[in-house]
C-alpha cells in the first residue's frame, strides 16, 4: 500500500531551521514516495536503519542524515494506504534525552 505522510509541512519547516538536515530528509522523502507497505516489517525493508518501537506504540524511529537526526512517526495501516504521522523530530542527542525519560512512546510534538 502507498504511504500517506501526514504533516509533510512539519518536515519542510524543520529543514528550513536546520539546513544541515536538508539532504537527509530529501533522501528520506524520496524513499517514502516509492514505498509499498503492507505490514510494519515492510518499513524496515524500505529503511533498513529504522527501529520499530515497542509497547504497542505503532511507532517507528527513522535515522536521518547519517544518524545525525531522528524522526518518530506513528503508522496506521488502513484499507488502501498507510498513514504516517510525524510525532517528533530532532537531533540524535535530543532523541537520546527523550529516550532517557521514556517519552519516545508517547511524544506528540506536532
Amino acid at each position: 500500500m502507498r504511504v500517506h505522510l501526514i504533516r509533510k509541512q512539519t518536515i519542510e519547516d524543520h529543514v528550513l531551521e536546520h539546513s544541515t538536515s536538508r539532504t537527509g530528509y530529501k533522501i528520506w522523502l524520496g524513499l517514502l514516495k516509492g514505498a509499498d507497505w503492507y505490514v510494519p516489517k515492510d518499513i524496515m525493508a524500505t529503511f533498513g536503519t529504522a527501529d520499530l518501537l515497542g509497547n504497542g506504540s505503532d511507532r517507528v524511529v527513522f535515522n536521518i542524515g547519517g544518524n545525525k537526526y531522528r524522526l518518530i512517526c506513528k503508522y496506521v495501516f488502513g484499507r488502501s494506504k498507510v498513514h504516517l504521522f510525524v510525532c517528533w523530530m530532532g537531533t540524535h542527542a535530543e532523541y537520546t534525552k527523550l529516550c532517557d525519560k521514556g517519552d519516545q512512546y508517547r511524544v506528540n510534538k506536532y
